[in-house]
């Protein structure tokens, strides 16, 4: 197995840079737009009713050729407004903004090692691996902060450091799709997922909350698997630990740095305004009339709310008073999570005396744009593709063609999601990004599983399961070098193939557990991913 993986990770190696990838699929987008839509003139019926929306007069679906003038002047005058219109760049941005802000406050930190220090022997494994799946919020601290604690907890336990490194490992990379909280990955995902979806249906609009149910029951699954793994599979594997072969320095017990008096005042205080932005958040979703009833008692009181105060329900939708279809409260939910990290991190690190004034504010903001470098540069030839992409109309062609090909062979059942996730997958181990990997797959099977008659929404919740599976064996996974890094302080003779075989467990037991969830969520108790989300998906008549 562990030569597999090698020969895997090889192969991932031969792949070009994901910016790269994303320019060369780009310029091959433009030279096959010129042989299907140019040479070949392929073209096949649209299934969309007649009189709707982008719909041809003559009921065809064309590919559109632009190796031409016309496409060459569209290329040349859209290149600047694809690259700002692309939706997850505009969000993941905002959302950095707060989330910078708490980073730089110290609240991430300290919220941490208060779930995982406050832990004792007996909990230690459930709670790194729980902590790992909030951490996911702000990706990047659970590999930076919790992954190495995790290593240093279970040394001063007397446990094998590498199995609590696995075990945090396995909650932050291997739950990336599971939280109890909103995070940065779900307006970015929501947002390749809705310019998918508008392929077929260009009113569609996935919001970034479309997966939370089905995230909230998977983080108590991914906790209860992830520990269950490491305490009978990982941890007994390893066997007792070898401190000879450990980077010295790292066999401190002290390191573990409890949170200090400070840190303890700072998240009290941001518990405070964690509960006075939720409070806000109910108060925008309120009706015309506040009541409060308990069981047994009845109403305890009921008034209606004056017509001064402003704001009272405004972020339902305006025209059906729902709070889940189309209401701006979750379509616009990125600016709930700028403010809540911003507000949350600044009242922390006031308390915690690690911010005093705006230009601490600010600069922790700049400080969270400026790791984005990579991520822009990669997003401006991503936008590319997905614009060449959509205006050749081959992807709508192929979904068509495959959504036929699966009607007439009769894989139009839930069955279809087990080759989906297997492919996904698949996919990962080549190209570790999720988002790079979801823009890649989204303008082909969001389209195709939509006429075969599912939503987008449990689309994307089932990429999201392949996706997350293979995050931990695979070698393209952006933070695979830096956990591999860590790892190597406690044992200086590990090898990638160690690394690959110890996370195995977890990714194979996700995989099969997760999927099993997913039917049973989703078809069997037919309970919705997410609010507002539907399972299925029905052609708008006009």
């Amino acid at each position: 197995m562990t030569r597999f993986l090698d020969g895997v990770e090889w192969l991932g190696n031969l792949l070009p840079h994901p910016v790269t990838l994303f320019a060369i699929l780009a310029g091959l987008m433009i030279l096959a737009s010129g042989l299907f839509g140019g040479v070949m003139e392929v073209a096949v019926e649209d299934p969309r009713p007649e009189g709707a929306s982008g719909r041809a007069a003559d009921g065809m679906i064309r590919a559109v050729s632009l190796m031409n003038e016309d496409g060459f002047r569209r290329i040349f005058t859209s290149l600047t407004t694809n690259f700002t219109s692309f939706a997850p760049l505009g969000v993941v941005l905002v959302a950095m903004l707060g989330v910078g802000v708490a980073e730089k406050s110290g609240l991430l930190s300290a919220a941490v090692r208060s779930i995982v220090l406050g832990a004792n022997r007996h909990t230690v494994t459930v709670a790194v691996v729980f902590a790992g799946v909030l951490s996911n919020t702000a990706s990047e601290m659970g590999y930076v902060v919790l992954v190495p604690l995790a290593g240093a907890v279970f040394y001063a336990l007397g446990r094998h450091p590498l199995a609590g490194m696995a075990a945090a490992f396995a909650g932050t990379s291997g739950g990336y799709s599971a939280n109890l909280l909103i995070g940065t990955i779900d307006p970015l995902l929501a947002g390749i997922t809705t310019e998918a979806a508008q392929l077929i249906d260009p009113g569609y609009v996935v919001s970034a909350p479309a997966n939370w149910y089905f995230m909230v029951i998977s983080t108590f699954m991914i906790t209860v698997v992830g520990s269950l793994v490491t305490i009978f599979i990982v941890e007994p594997k390893l066997g007792k630990y070898d401190s000879s072969r450990a980077d010295p320095a790292v066999l401190d017990k002290n390191m573990m740095q409890p949170v200090s008096g400070a840190e303890k005042k700072g998240l009290v205080w941001a518990g405070i305004a964690t509960l006075a932005v939720f409070a806000a958040m109910a108060w925008t979703l309120m009706g015309d009339e506040l009541s409060l009833s308990l069981p047994f008692i009845g109403s305890l009181f009921s008034f209606g709310v004056p017509d001064w105060l402003p704001g009272w329900g405004a972020l339902r939708n305006p025209d059906t008073g729902s709070i889940f279809q189309q209401a701006p409260f979750f379509t616009g939910f990125v600016t709930w999570i700028f403010l809540f990290f911003l507000i949350v991190g600044f009242a922390y690190g006031r308390a915690a005396g690690t911010m005093k004034n705006d230009r601490d504010v600010i600069d922790g903001m700049a400080s969270a744009i400026s790791t984005l470098g990579l991520y822009i540069v990669l997003v401006f030839f991503a936008a590319q593709f997905v614009a060449f992409f959509g205006w050749s109309n081959l992807g709508a062609i192929t979904a068509v063609t495959g959504a036929q090909f699966l009607t007439d062979t009769g894989m139009t059942g839930p069955a279809i999601f087990i080759g989906f996730i297997l492919m996904c997958c698949f996919v990962n181990l080549m190209l570790g990004s999720a988002s790079a990997q979801w823009a890649v797959t989204a303008p082909i099977f969001v389209p195709m599983l939509m006429l075969v008659g599912y939503s987008p929404e449990v689309i994307q919740a089932a990429y999201r399961i392949g996706d997350s599976s293979t995050n931990i064996i695979t070698p393209m996974m952006s933070y695979f070098g830096l956990i591999l890094a860590w790892m190597t302080r406690y044992d200086k003779n590990l090898g990638i193939g160690t690394v690959i075989a110890m996370m195995l467990p977890y990714s194979v037991a996700f995989l099969v557990i997760w999927v099993a969830l997913f039917f049973l969520w989703t078809f069997g108790l037919g309970l919705p991913v997410g609010p507002g989300s539907p399972t299925f998906y029905e052609m708008p008549a006009g």
